[in-house]
């Protein structure tokens, strides 16, 4: 085994989570490792052919902002706010005294501020031009998102978002790391944000055939390499991780949950929503995350796949990870837990990797009950799995054909 092998891994000190399973690292992680999932009827989606979503269940912006701050800012700001508190104060980073310029910022984001932009129509349509939000365009642009961030903790550097539809928040922690071999700064705060479950986009998934129709059992609806799967569930969150070099973290007697070692990229260059069936552009973006870590696909122990319980996107990714892996590795998706949060996904699933490695456990992914008879993986069902592992692979991929690969390696 080559690790940690000549390329620049990137220390991660510090870890924030808001999911619909949970406000925070600990909570979240507990009830993934659960498999407890966290579809169920959205009020606000009534009437619509599809009216389940996996919401943030219990977030209130005033009290964890401020009233004057939260009415400010879109939900996906809201949120990676809430994750970004949580994720400095793990890092141990002190604000008061670092030298913010040398301090930078890159989210994922997909959407922008969906939310804001429907309710912001409805005032157009219902009461005219000047009842519309002055705060309408910075509260809806992407950016902002990062912008946000770095006005809460005086980071001076680098700012920006990218968007890579699903595969957003994969490629923001790929970009930071980048950022921080490069030398341009020495602390970068990274992740995704997503809250874009509006009835019109909501609408517009249902009308491309791609959210699931079990509305019966929501909870059970996202089911990720499932024979029964029909589709993905849409969900919000956000999450942030706090890079370093490592030797500026041991330096500082920092804790070091992890290590973000390899990023690689491509395009499928095949489709605006369906992947490449061969694999191809996948399995460049898997070689060269893993090229770029110094590791081979010998090295692999674990799979954070995309898994987004559609027929297509899972059938294929499938085929990629037992061509390039086998059935030795360990499989799972987070998503069945906490459905698809589009740009923040990506993110999201680092953290979880980042956990998973360094607790020794593999998750389960939830509602798995008889595997896809096409599908020839070592899928973790059920229950969580103790799994000692070193190193995994994080795929995300984007409409488009944007695929982002993280290689995670334990610290």
């Amino acid at each position: 085994m080559s690790w940690p092998g000549a390329g620049f891994a990137a220390a991660v000190t510090g870890l924030g989570l808001v999911t619909p399973v949970g406000i925070g690292v600990e909570s979240s992680w507990r009830r993934v490792l659960a498999g407890e999932a966290a579809g169920s009827h959205d009020p606000l989606l009534a009437g619509l052919p599809v009216d389940f979503s996996c919401r943030v269940a219990g977030f209130d912006p005033d009290a964890a902002l401020g009233r004057s701050a939260a009415w400010r800012l879109d939900r996906s700001a809201q949120l990676a706010i809430v994750a970004l508190r949580e994720a400095l104060q793990d890092s141990g980073l002190d604000q008061t005294t670092w030298d913010g310029a040398r301090v930078a910022v890159v989210l994922g984001n997909a959407l922008g501020g969906v939310q804001t932009y429907e309710l912001q129509q409805r005032q157009l349509d219902s009461a005219g031009a000047r009842a519309v939000s002055p705060l309408l365009v910075p509260m809806c642009a992407p950016n902002m998102v990062a912008g946000h961030l770095a006005m809460e903790c005086g980071a001076g550097g680098p700012n920006l978002v990218t968007a890579t539809a699903c595969a957003s928040g994969t490629t923001a922690i790929g970009t930071a790391r980048d950022l921080l071999r490069s030398g341009r700064c020495d602390v970068v705060i990274t992740g995704g944000a997503e809250a874009a479950i509006g009835r019109t986009m909501i609408a517009g998934f249902a009308r491309m055939g791609a959210l699931s129709r079990r509305a019966s059992e929501p909870d059970a609806a996202s089911r990720p390499f499932d024979a029964g799967r029909d589709g993905f569930v849409a969900a919000e969150g956000a999450a942030v991780l706090v890079l370093e070099r490592v030797a500026d973290a041991r330096a500082r007697g920092a804790r070091v949950h992890g290590m973000i070692s390899g990023y690689g990229a491509s395009a499928d260059a095949h489709h605006a929503t369906t992947p490449d069936p061969s694999g191809d552009a996948v399995e460049r973006a898997v070689r060269s995350a893993l090229d770029d870590a110094g590791l081979t696909t010998a090295d692999v122990d674990h799979v954070n796949a995309h898994g987004t319980s559609t027929k297509i996107n899972d059938a294929t990714e499938a085929k990629l990870i037992q061509r390039l892996f086998g059935d030795r590795v360990a499989v799972t998706s987070t998503k069945g837990v906490m459905g698809h949060a589009l740009g923040a996904a990506g993110a999201i699933e680092a953290v979880c990797t980042v956990l998973a490695l360094r607790e020794g456990v593999v998750p389960p992914t939830a509602n798995l009950e008889t595997l896809d008879p096409e599908i020839e993986l070592d899928v973790v069902a059920k229950a969580p799995r103790l799994a000692p592992h070193r190193v995994a692979v994080s795929n995300s991929f984007g409409f488009g054909g944007q695929n982002a690969v993280l290689v995670v390696t334990a610290p």
